[in-house]
């Protein structure tokens, strides 16, 4: 059972490290909010543990970027003890709340309940993913439009793979820019926007008009398949 221990406190970190891998958790970890969702997109953990306080994106921005492309287990371990703070983390898709100080023996409790209940984490997708008349093969890395060959370059293909392994959720700005150029650039959105443009060209039978490849306002994109 791998789990991703987000909290810029290192003295936690140390401390929850060496219980959680004496209870047989691989443990893997993140000081701050960008390098949580890089963490999670890279390694894949079985529950997310996550810190609000955070520099670089807080726990309620990263709860809300996992929550546009994964169901991973979100376990929220705060020193914010304010009802509001507990509503907004379960809003926005954290799976349970504890706050500091907390026993050990009731962490370990809720994260054996999270295990029973949790779904297989990460993302799934088919090999191959279609929209309109396009076909994205996600084995050979190959695109398709009205059976004629696309010819994408690294990073286009790398946002439209994202894209496609998680069709028809909303996946955040900040996720794809972590996910393609790296946590240090989840503030250059041009960047996005030049791609996303680009594939429309590409892929969109109207770009202008795009059906598939959609700009959420203020959150990020979506690929829509058809219905």
């Amino acid at each position: 059972m791998k789990i991703l221990l987000a909290d810029d406190d290192p003295q936690i970190v140390r401390a929850l490290r060496i219980t959680l891998t004496a209870h047989g958790y691989d443990i893997i970890t993140a000081d701050d909010g960008a390098s949580a969702i890089a963490a999670t997109a890279s390694a894949h953990p079985d529950i997310v543990m996550l810190d609000l306080g955070m520099p670089r994106l807080d726990g309620i921005q990263v709860i809300e970027a996992l929550r546009g492309w994964t169901n991973v287990p979100i376990l929220v371990v705060s020193g914010r003890t304010g009802a509001a703070d507990k509503v907004d983390a379960l809003d926005a898709g954290a799976d349970d709340y504890v706050t500091k100080p907390f026993q050990m023996d009731e962490l370990l409790a809720r994260l054996r309940a999270l295990t029973r209940r949790a779904a297989p984490a990460g993302p799934v997708s088919e090999p191959v993913v279609r929209f309109g008349d396009v076909t994205v093969d996600l084995v050979s890395k190959t695109v398709t439009r009205a059976e004629a060959s696309v010819r994408l370059t690294p990073t286009e293909w790398h946002v439209l793979e994202f894209l496609a392994r998680h069709p028809g959720m909303l996946v955040s700005r900040q996720t794809l820019l972590t996910e393609i150029w790296g946590s240090e650039h989840i503030t250059d959105t041009g960047y996005l926007r030049l791609y996303i443009a680009q594939l429309r060209k590409k892929l969109e039978a109207d770009p202008a008009r795009p059906r598939h490849i959609l700009t959420e306002s203020g959150m990020g994109y979506r690929l829509v398949l058809d219905s």
